[in-house]
Protein backbone atom coordinates (compact mmCIF):
# COMPACT_ATOMS: atom_id res chain seq x y z
CA UNK A 1 0.00 0.00 0.00
CA UNK A 2 1.44 3.36 -1.01
CA UNK A 3 1.64 6.29 1.38
CA UNK A 4 -1.24 8.63 2.19
CA UNK A 5 -0.84 12.16 3.52
CA UNK A 6 -3.37 13.41 6.06
CA UNK A 7 -3.39 17.16 6.67
CA UNK A 8 -4.60 18.42 10.03
CA UNK A 9 -4.06 16.96 13.50
CA UNK A 10 -7.47 17.79 14.94
CA UNK A 11 -9.81 15.00 15.93
CA UNK A 12 -10.89 14.33 12.33
CA UNK A 13 -7.33 14.19 11.01
CA UNK A 14 -6.09 11.98 13.83
CA UNK A 15 -9.05 9.62 13.59
CA UNK A 16 -8.77 9.36 9.82
CA UNK A 17 -5.01 8.85 9.95
CA UNK A 18 -5.33 6.07 12.53
CA UNK A 19 -8.09 4.34 10.58
CA UNK A 20 -5.88 4.39 7.49
CA UNK A 21 -2.88 3.12 9.45
CA UNK A 22 -4.90 0.29 11.02
CA UNK A 23 -5.83 -0.81 7.49
CA UNK A 24 -2.20 -0.96 6.46
CA UNK A 25 -1.50 2.42 4.90
CA UNK A 26 1.78 4.23 5.40
CA UNK A 27 0.53 7.52 6.83
CA UNK A 28 2.17 10.92 6.99
CA UNK A 29 0.37 13.43 9.21
CA UNK A 30 1.05 17.10 8.41
CA UNK A 31 0.07 19.79 10.92
CA UNK A 32 0.77 23.51 10.75
CA UNK A 33 1.04 23.88 14.54
CA UNK A 34 4.34 22.94 16.10
CA UNK A 35 2.71 20.50 18.49
CA UNK A 36 -0.54 18.68 19.15
CA UNK A 37 -3.37 21.04 20.07
CA UNK A 38 -4.05 24.63 19.16
CA UNK A 39 -7.26 23.84 17.28
CA UNK A 40 -11.01 23.65 17.85
CA UNK A 41 -10.77 19.96 18.80
CA UNK A 42 -8.49 20.87 21.69
CA UNK A 43 -11.30 22.99 23.19
CA UNK A 44 -14.13 20.51 22.68
CA UNK A 45 -16.36 19.16 25.41
CA UNK A 46 -15.83 15.56 24.33
CA UNK A 47 -19.45 14.55 24.83
CA UNK A 48 -20.47 11.35 23.07
CA UNK A 49 -24.15 12.16 23.19
CA UNK A 50 -25.97 11.32 19.95
CA UNK A 51 -29.42 11.13 21.51
CA UNK A 52 -29.16 14.54 23.16
CA UNK A 53 -27.99 16.02 19.87
CA UNK A 54 -31.33 15.07 18.29
CA UNK A 55 -32.78 18.16 20.00
CA UNK A 56 -31.28 20.32 17.25
CA UNK A 57 -29.16 18.15 14.95
CA UNK A 58 -30.21 16.36 11.73
CA UNK A 59 -31.20 12.70 11.99
CA UNK A 60 -27.98 11.63 10.26
CA UNK A 61 -25.93 13.03 13.13
CA UNK A 62 -27.86 10.92 15.62
CA UNK A 63 -27.63 7.76 13.54
CA UNK A 64 -23.94 8.04 12.65
CA UNK A 65 -22.98 9.10 16.16
CA UNK A 66 -24.38 6.05 17.91
CA UNK A 67 -21.30 3.96 17.26
CA UNK A 68 -18.88 6.63 18.45
CA UNK A 69 -18.69 5.66 22.10
CA UNK A 70 -17.73 2.07 21.23
CA UNK A 71 -15.06 3.26 18.78
CA UNK A 72 -13.52 5.62 21.30
CA UNK A 73 -13.70 3.07 24.10
CA UNK A 74 -11.77 0.62 21.92
CA UNK A 75 -9.07 3.15 20.98
CA UNK A 76 -8.37 5.44 23.94
CA UNK A 77 -8.41 5.14 27.73
CA UNK A 78 -10.66 7.17 29.98
CA UNK A 79 -13.98 6.97 28.14
CA UNK A 80 -16.75 7.46 30.72
CA UNK A 81 -19.96 5.57 29.93
CA UNK A 82 -22.14 7.07 32.66
CA UNK A 83 -24.77 8.75 30.50
CA UNK A 84 -25.90 12.37 30.26
CA UNK A 85 -28.18 14.16 32.72
CA UNK A 86 -30.33 17.03 31.45
CA UNK A 87 -31.84 19.48 33.95
CA UNK A 88 -33.49 22.90 33.87
CA UNK A 89 -34.15 25.65 36.44
CA UNK A 90 -37.44 25.14 38.30
CA UNK A 91 -39.05 28.15 36.61
CA UNK A 92 -38.09 26.77 33.18
CA UNK A 93 -39.04 23.15 33.79
CA UNK A 94 -41.11 23.21 30.59
CA UNK A 95 -37.81 23.07 28.72
CA UNK A 96 -37.47 19.46 29.88
CA UNK A 97 -40.69 18.53 28.09
CA UNK A 98 -39.57 20.35 24.95
CA UNK A 99 -36.18 18.60 24.99
CA UNK A 100 -37.85 15.22 25.54
CA UNK A 101 -40.15 15.80 22.59
CA UNK A 102 -37.23 16.05 20.17
CA UNK A 103 -35.06 13.28 21.60
CA UNK A 104 -35.22 9.59 22.45
CA UNK A 105 -33.23 7.11 24.49
CA UNK A 106 -33.97 8.91 27.74
CA UNK A 107 -35.55 8.20 31.09
CA UNK A 108 -37.60 10.89 32.79
CA UNK A 109 -36.21 11.67 36.23
CA UNK A 110 -37.75 13.19 39.33
CA UNK A 111 -36.00 14.95 42.20
CA UNK A 112 -35.09 11.70 43.94
CA UNK A 113 -33.67 10.12 40.79
CA UNK A 114 -31.61 13.23 40.03
CA UNK A 115 -30.20 13.12 43.57
CA UNK A 116 -29.34 9.42 43.16
CA UNK A 117 -27.53 10.07 39.90
CA UNK A 118 -25.74 13.22 41.04
CA UNK A 119 -25.83 13.75 44.82
CA UNK A 120 -24.43 17.27 44.52
CA UNK A 121 -27.58 18.27 42.63
CA UNK A 122 -29.89 16.96 45.36
CA UNK A 123 -32.80 19.30 46.06
CA UNK A 124 -31.93 21.65 43.22
CA UNK A 125 -34.02 20.30 40.34
CA UNK A 126 -37.45 18.67 40.23
CA UNK A 127 -37.44 17.14 36.72
CA UNK A 128 -34.84 16.00 34.26
CA UNK A 129 -33.90 13.48 31.59
CA UNK A 130 -31.28 10.77 31.84
CA UNK A 131 -29.67 9.40 28.66
CA UNK A 132 -28.06 6.23 29.97
CA UNK A 133 -26.35 5.13 26.75
CA UNK A 134 -24.23 8.26 26.33
CA UNK A 135 -20.84 9.22 27.70
CA UNK A 136 -17.87 11.54 27.44
CA UNK A 137 -14.10 11.68 27.19
CA UNK A 138 -11.32 14.20 27.71
CA UNK A 139 -10.48 15.47 24.20
CA UNK A 140 -6.88 16.35 25.01
CA UNK A 141 -6.11 12.97 26.53
CA UNK A 142 -7.93 11.24 23.67
CA UNK A 143 -6.01 13.14 20.98
CA UNK A 144 -2.74 12.32 22.73
CA UNK A 145 -3.71 8.64 22.78
CA UNK A 146 -4.52 8.70 19.06
CA UNK A 147 -1.14 10.28 18.32
CA UNK A 148 0.60 7.59 20.38
CA UNK A 149 -1.30 4.88 18.49
CA UNK A 150 -0.26 6.42 15.18
CA UNK A 151 3.38 6.37 16.23
CA UNK A 152 3.07 2.69 17.11
CA UNK A 153 1.77 2.12 13.58
CA UNK A 154 4.84 3.84 12.16
CA UNK A 155 3.16 7.07 11.05
CA UNK A 156 5.38 10.03 10.17
CA UNK A 157 4.51 13.31 11.92
CA UNK A 158 5.43 16.62 10.31
CA UNK A 159 4.54 19.43 12.70
CA UNK A 160 5.07 23.07 11.81
CA UNK A 161 4.35 22.49 8.12
CA UNK A 162 1.59 24.11 6.06
CA UNK A 163 -0.29 21.31 4.34
CA UNK A 164 -2.12 23.61 1.95
CA UNK A 165 1.16 24.04 0.05
CA UNK A 166 1.48 20.37 -0.77
CA UNK A 167 1.10 19.59 -4.45
CA UNK A 168 0.38 16.47 -6.54
CA UNK A 169 3.88 15.13 -5.96
CA UNK A 170 3.01 14.57 -2.29
CA UNK A 171 0.77 11.70 -3.36
CA UNK A 172 -2.78 10.99 -2.21
CA UNK A 173 -3.92 13.68 0.24
CA UNK A 174 -6.76 13.58 2.74
CA UNK A 175 -7.40 17.16 3.85
CA UNK A 176 -8.84 17.51 7.38
CA UNK A 177 -7.86 21.12 8.09
CA UNK A 178 -11.22 22.33 9.34
CA UNK A 179 -11.88 26.02 8.84
CA UNK A 180 -8.34 26.49 7.51
CA UNK A 181 -9.60 24.90 4.26
CA UNK A 182 -12.10 27.73 3.73
CA UNK A 183 -10.27 28.97 0.60
CA UNK A 184 -10.97 25.66 -1.16
CA UNK A 185 -14.35 24.89 0.45
CA UNK A 186 -16.27 28.09 -0.19
CA UNK A 187 -19.45 26.92 1.54
CA UNK A 188 -17.74 26.50 4.89
CA UNK A 189 -18.71 29.04 7.53
CA UNK A 190 -17.20 29.68 10.91
CA UNK A 191 -19.07 29.05 14.16
CA UNK A 192 -17.19 30.50 17.08
CA UNK A 193 -17.13 28.50 20.29
CA UNK A 194 -15.92 29.67 23.68
CA UNK A 195 -15.19 27.51 26.71
CA UNK A 196 -14.06 27.89 30.30
CA UNK A 197 -12.12 25.32 32.29
CA UNK A 198 -12.41 25.50 36.07
CA UNK A 199 -11.36 23.53 39.13
CA UNK A 200 -13.25 23.06 42.36
CA UNK A 201 -13.36 20.49 45.16
CA UNK A 202 -16.86 21.61 46.16
CA UNK A 203 -18.66 19.95 43.25
CA UNK A 204 -18.43 16.37 42.05
CA UNK A 205 -20.22 15.08 38.96
CA UNK A 206 -20.03 11.59 37.49
CA UNK A 207 -21.36 12.46 34.06
CA UNK A 208 -21.93 15.34 31.66
CA UNK A 209 -24.68 17.72 32.72
CA UNK A 210 -26.71 19.65 30.15
CA UNK A 211 -28.33 22.67 31.74
CA UNK A 212 -31.28 24.13 29.84
CA UNK A 213 -30.68 27.68 30.99
CA UNK A 214 -33.13 30.14 29.38
CA UNK A 215 -30.47 32.53 28.07
CA UNK A 216 -27.48 30.31 27.44
CA UNK A 217 -27.97 26.53 27.50
CA UNK A 218 -24.66 25.00 28.45
CA UNK A 219 -22.99 21.78 29.36
CA UNK A 220 -20.61 20.98 32.19
CA UNK A 221 -18.29 18.03 31.60
CA UNK A 222 -16.26 16.60 34.50
CA UNK A 223 -12.55 15.99 34.10
CA UNK A 224 -10.07 14.39 36.50
CA UNK A 225 -8.68 16.27 39.50
CA UNK A 226 -11.79 18.32 40.20
CA UNK A 227 -11.70 20.05 36.83
CA UNK A 228 -14.74 20.86 34.70
CA UNK A 229 -15.16 22.08 31.16
CA UNK A 230 -17.95 24.67 30.87
CA UNK A 231 -19.18 25.46 27.41
CA UNK A 232 -19.88 26.45 24.91
CA UNK A 233 -21.14 29.38 22.94
CA UNK A 234 -22.22 29.07 19.32
CA UNK A 235 -21.69 32.39 17.59
CA UNK A 236 -21.94 32.84 13.83
CA UNK A 237 -18.49 34.30 13.41
CA UNK A 238 -15.09 33.32 12.03
CA UNK A 239 -13.27 35.57 14.51
CA UNK A 240 -11.02 33.66 16.85
CA UNK A 241 -9.72 36.13 19.42
CA UNK A 242 -10.23 35.73 23.14
CA UNK A 243 -13.40 34.92 25.09
CA UNK A 244 -15.66 37.97 25.30
CA UNK A 245 -16.67 39.45 28.64
CA UNK A 246 -20.34 38.88 27.86
CA UNK A 247 -19.83 35.21 27.02
CA UNK A 248 -17.73 34.67 30.13
CA UNK A 249 -20.37 36.30 32.33
CA UNK A 250 -23.19 34.30 30.75
CA UNK A 251 -21.41 30.94 30.96
CA UNK A 252 -20.24 31.47 34.53
CA UNK A 253 -23.66 32.76 35.60
CA UNK A 254 -25.31 29.69 34.14
CA UNK A 255 -22.76 27.43 35.86
CA UNK A 256 -23.47 29.25 39.14
CA UNK A 257 -27.20 28.65 38.61
CA UNK A 258 -26.48 24.96 38.12
CA UNK A 259 -24.55 24.86 41.40
CA UNK A 260 -23.50 27.91 43.50
CA UNK A 261 -20.19 26.28 44.40
CA UNK A 262 -18.99 27.10 40.91
CA UNK A 263 -18.88 30.70 42.11
CA UNK A 264 -15.80 29.81 44.16
CA UNK A 265 -14.14 27.70 41.48
CA UNK A 266 -10.67 28.51 40.19
CA UNK A 267 -10.60 29.55 36.54
CA UNK A 268 -7.84 27.64 34.76
CA UNK A 269 -8.50 28.58 31.15
CA UNK A 270 -10.78 30.64 28.94
CA UNK A 271 -10.37 29.89 25.24
CA UNK A 272 -12.12 30.31 21.92
CA UNK A 273 -11.81 28.91 18.41
CA UNK A 274 -13.81 28.50 15.22
CA UNK A 275 -15.66 25.35 14.25
CA UNK A 276 -16.12 24.61 10.52
CA UNK A 277 -19.70 24.12 9.36
CA UNK A 278 -21.59 23.76 6.10
CA UNK A 279 -25.01 25.43 5.69
CA UNK A 280 -26.84 22.26 6.81
CA UNK A 281 -24.47 21.67 9.77
CA UNK A 282 -23.60 18.19 8.45
CA UNK A 283 -20.08 17.01 7.59
CA UNK A 284 -19.09 16.13 4.04
CA UNK A 285 -16.42 14.25 2.14
CA UNK A 286 -15.55 16.05 -1.10
CA UNK A 287 -13.02 15.34 -3.84
CA UNK A 288 -11.44 18.20 -5.75
CA UNK A 289 -8.07 19.19 -7.12
CA UNK A 290 -6.64 15.77 -6.34
CA UNK A 291 -7.57 15.87 -2.66
CA UNK A 292 -10.14 14.20 -0.46
CA UNK A 293 -11.63 16.82 1.88
CA UNK A 294 -13.22 15.71 5.16
CA UNK A 295 -14.77 18.74 6.80
CA UNK A 296 -17.76 20.60 8.21
CA UNK A 297 -18.12 18.87 11.57
CA UNK A 298 -19.70 21.87 13.35
CA UNK A 299 -19.92 20.87 17.03
CA UNK A 300 -19.95 17.11 16.35
CA UNK A 301 -16.27 16.37 15.79
CA UNK A 302 -15.72 13.68 18.40
CA UNK A 303 -19.18 12.24 17.84
CA UNK A 304 -18.91 11.85 14.05
CA UNK A 305 -15.16 11.52 13.41
CA UNK A 306 -15.11 7.69 13.67
CA UNK A 307 -17.89 7.21 11.10
CA UNK A 308 -16.42 9.69 8.64
CA UNK A 309 -12.89 8.37 9.15
CA UNK A 310 -14.16 4.97 8.07
CA UNK A 311 -15.76 6.45 4.95
CA UNK A 312 -12.74 8.57 4.11
CA UNK A 313 -10.35 5.64 4.55
CA UNK A 314 -12.43 3.46 2.21
CA UNK A 315 -12.46 6.20 -0.42
CA UNK A 316 -8.72 6.84 -0.02
CA UNK A 317 -7.90 3.17 -0.54
CA UNK A 318 -10.10 3.08 -3.64
CA UNK A 319 -8.29 6.13 -5.07
CA UNK A 320 -4.87 4.76 -4.12
CA UNK A 321 -5.55 1.52 -5.96
CA UNK A 322 -6.69 3.48 -9.01
CA UNK A 323 -3.33 5.32 -9.05
CA UNK A 324 -1.30 2.12 -9.17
Amino acid sequence: MSGIVVIGAGVVGLTTALTLAERGAKVTLVERSRELGGNASWLAGGMLAPFCEAESAPRSVVELGQGAIDWWDAHVPGVVRAGTLVVAPPRDVGEIDRFAQYTRGHERTDEARIAALEPDLAGRFRKGLFFAEEGHLDPRAAMGALADALRRHGADFRFGEDGDRLGPRAGLIVDCRGFAARAELKQLRGVRGEMIRVRTREVSFTRSIRFLHPRIPLYVVPRVGGEFMIGATMIESAERGAVSVRSAIEMLSAAYALHPAFGEAEILEMSADVRPAYPDNEPRIDERDGRIFVNGFYRHGFLLAPAFADRAATLAFDRARALV
